[in-house]
């Protein structure tokens, strides 16, 4: 007798091999952030495509920042930067901050960005972009072998609206997807320590347990 359980979800017909250095644009989660960083009068602005959350209390943040990058030695001599999250409004800038050097020109006065002072640390945030988070170095073990750093988030601010800005999430050769859709699951219950009680009638996906509350979703080729 075949025990398997059956599977209520959609399962793809066909798959195909895929490059591994090309998996990215399956795993990069996103959003996009602008690093902004400053160490003894110079600054500089990076685009990123890739960082994670750590933990929740104190605030960490992972991100790996090439030695290559002129934003490395400011960022890791000041131990510090600011975290800036723009919209797609700002796309050309986006593209244009991860297409040049900070060596050869400053990106705040190229791109026609507003440095912006924030306590606690040197590094200037960027007004124009919807959310700041203020990082100082938590971590820095694996800056050597990995170039990973892990960052504490100290003060964080974004603008009252959208609630639900659109942000940009990189796929690798040029292609950004826009964040699309918004769910509010009201039935999942969560609990301390990142428990999640997922009650019976939120089990499968044909029955209705979550409320669209928005839809955006469209490929940006650059």
């Amino acid at each position: 007798m075949n025990t398997a359980l059956e599977s209520p979800w959609r399962l793809p017909t066909r798959r195909k091999l895929s490059p591994l250095e090309k998996i990215r644009r399956y795993l990069e989660p996103g959003p996009i952030v602008l690093v902004s960083s400053a160490w003894r009068g110079q600054r500089n602005i990076m685009t990123m495509g890739w960082h994670t959350v750590m933990e929740f209390s104190p605030s960490l943040v992972g991100c790996v920042i090439a030695s290559s990058n002129h934003s490395f030695e400011l960022i890791r001599q000041s131990r510090e930067c600011v975290l800036n999250l723009p919209t797609t409004a700002l796309i050309d800038a986006v593209v244009g901050i991860g297409t040049t050097t900070g060596s050869e020109i400053d990106k705040f006065e190229h791109f026609g960005f507003t440095p912006e002072a924030v306590k606690g640390v040197g590094a200037p945030a960027i007004r124009e972009c919807h959310a700041q988070f203020v990082c100082r170095l938590h971590d820095d073990s694996l800056v050597d072998k990995y170039n990973f750093f892990i960052w504490e988030v100290i003060a964080a601010r974004a603008a009252k609206s959208p609630k639900h800005p659109e942000t940009l999430h990189y796929t690798s050769e040029g292609v950004f997807i826009v964040s699309g859709r918004w769910l509010a699951c009201a039935r999942l219950v969560f609990w301390p320590k990142n428990q999640v009680d997922s009650r019976p009638s939120c089990r499968w996906p044909n029955q209705p347990r979550c409320m669209l509350i928005g839809e955006r979703s469209r490929f940006f080729p650059v």
